[in-house]
């Protein structure tokens, strides 16, 4: 099974067929909202709202570990993650598409281990996300002709308040290029699930980059980009092959103390 995690907007009923909500018990609590289930394009998909159905959660209080265990149990091996984030860079402008490479994680409130209790995990993420999910995306996002960066480096900040212009000053010194609140522990979690996670992140903004948007302006961008992503999911999610082939399915072999 292959999920999307992302804003409600990315779940268009119309591409699954057999769709249902279901909800998913876990040790870790409630995931964020039910689980849509389906068909597309003879692959089974599943969608998770990340901060529920209404937008009512906040970064911080995201229960990532359950959203996680929750997909792994209902038999995910691959995650598409998408983002809505700001840049520190002139050159990705509002309204681009970028596929992280790397990121720097900046929270600190937050749950970010299945394995804190009888074992310890030392997770590899070198490269935290799957080269060849990225290989799709990058391949695609290139035949449709978006504006897209096929690397790029995301801050994730703990939120859910933007940062001050000497933290983006901070950021851009560091070789940041996006900045945003949910990719972690995600994709870390999702590592830790023996899980594929690739990135797809949608900028909304400059991030104290000239003058102060508002959030009317940051939502007409960001619900422009969800077209673009919908389009971009439909077209790599028939190209995702059956077997695993990389290093993620085996993520756990020596990490484990």
């Amino acid at each position: 099974m292959i999920a999307i995690i992302g804003g409600s907007g990315v779940y268009d009923p119309k591409m699954l067929r057999s769709a249902k909500e279901m909800t998913v018990k876990t040790p870790y609590g409630e995931h964020s909202s039910g689980l849509v289930v389906g068909e597309f394009e003879g692959k089974k998909l599943a969608f998770l709202p990340r901060h529920g159905k209404k937008h009512t959660i906040n970064p911080s209080n995201v229960n990532y570990r359950a959203n996680i265990h929750a997909l792994k149990s209902l038999g995910v091996g691959r995650i598409f993650g998408v983002n809505a984030v700001g840049s520190l860079r002139k050159e990705i402008a509002p309204g681009n598409v970028v596929f992280a490479d790397q990121f720097i994680d900046r929270t600190y409130g937050r749950e970010r281990t299945f394995y804190d209790e009888d074992k310890v995990c030392h997770i590899n993420v070198s490269d935290p996300f799957c080269s060849n999910l990225r290989e799709l995306l990058i391949k695609n996002a290139a035949d449709l002709n978006l504006k897209f960066h096929e690397k790029g480096t995301y801050v994730v900040v703990e939120g859910p308040r933007f940062s001050t212009r000497a933290e983006s000053a901070l950021f851009r010194s560091w070789n940041a290029d996006i900045i945003g609140m949910t990719l972690c522990p995600e994709a870390v979690l999702a590592r830790e699930a023996e899980i594929c996670f690739a990135n797809i992140s949608t900028v909304t903004d400059y991030d104290n980059l000239g003058d102060t948007l508002s959030i009317d302006s940051i939502l007409k961008v960001m619900n422009e980009n969800l077209e673009k992503v919908k389009t971009l999911l439909e077209k790599v999610i028939p190209q995702v092959p059956e077997e695993r082939e990389c290093a993620c399915k085996d993520a756990l072999k020596n990490a484990l103390l």
